[in-house]
């Protein structure tokens, strides 16, 4: 029963560390990705269809992007969506396709941005630190309920401070490489 609550948690703990990825991803750098756009939708026969299922998205340049609508009609409604999004870019419509240029970032917006990864970072952390609580809660109640020693507890607890540990550093890691990316110019 214990290791369950322990594969349990760090099921829970990895499962953070791929949601915190995948918010910076949104996250813009000094290169163009076309991940910036996982948030927009776009109205598509009456229902909101995400922009990567009715446009295809491709980088020629690290300051550009092109969305290719597949159905040349959505043009407009595309470029629509994409300005309702508050992305900070400004698409240009060519017709069958939009084309973006992506401004360089200014040293405020950078460091305006390193602030927002460390926000999500520490909210990450603080997640993680509330797993950690519920697992130590489950292992008390166990000792509780005469289910396991109390030096078994305590090893338990012990394991699951282990794993808090080792999922808050490589929170503090993939943030730290996010900032990188985000201060290179």
């Amino acid at each position: 029963m214990p290791e369950m609550i322990l594969m349990e948690l760090e099921e829970k703990m990895e499962a953070r560390i791929k949601n915190l990825s995948h918010e910076l991803a949104k996250i813009r750098t000094g290169r163009a990705n076309p991940r910036m756009f996982d948030d927009v939708h776009v109205p598509y026969y009456g229902v909101e269809t995400p922009i990567t299922q009715v446009a295809n998205i491709s980088v020629p340049e690290p300051t550009q992007l092109i969305v290719k609508p597949y159905d040349r009609s959505i043009v407009k409604d595309v470029e629509k969506a994409i300005m309702a999004a508050n992305l900070g870019v400004n698409p240009n419509n060519e017709g069958v396709q939009l084309r973006i240029v992506l401004p360089a970032l200014t040293k405020e917006r950078r460091i305006e941005l390193t602030k927002q990864v460390k926000k999500y970072g520490e909210e990450a952390k603080i997640s993680i630190r509330n797993y950690r609580r519920d697992g130590n809660d489950a292992i008390k109640k166990l000792e509780k309920n005469h289910e396991i020693s109390e030096d078994d507890s305590k090893g338990y607890q012990e394991d699951i401070q282990e794993l808090t540990d080792k999922y808050t550093d490589k929170i503090d890691q993939v943030v730290q490489e996010k900032d990188e990316d985000i201060m290179s110019i």
